[in-house]
């Protein structure tokens, strides 16, 4: 299937305050996150890589012990098995990509 409505994908809410949509091709996994200000992801850590690229919105993000404040063109690339964590200073909406896919999220 080459086209995707996201409108038509199940949204779930993982960690109270972070909507999201998920679409996985046979190589990786794209979510399409909406984030409520001060909504808190605990730190965590995965065998995926992880690109977080910020659409709207300013998000605290902790990765390996280094904080910065994403901001729309500042983007973020999580190694796999590194620490990492997240709030939401503003309502936000962002894209992770993480390969290989996220199979616990299918």
């Amino acid at each position: 299937m080459p086209f995707v409505e996201l409108s038509e994908i199940r949204e779930r809410e993982p960690v109270p305050g972070f909507r999201v949509r998920f679409i996985h091709s046979d190589s990786m996994t794209v979510a399409y996150w909406e984030i409520e200000p001060g909504a808190s992801m605990p730190e965590h850590s995965h065998s995926h890589e992880q690109i977080v690229n910020l659409i709207e919105g300013e998000l605290e993000l902790m990765v390996g012990g280094e904080v910065r404040t994403l901001v729309p063109g500042l983007v973020a690339i999580v190694p796999p098995d590194v620490v990492h964590s997240g709030r939401a200073v503003t309502m936000c909406r962002l894209i992770d990509v993480f390969h290989p896919v996220r199979e616990d999220y299918r």
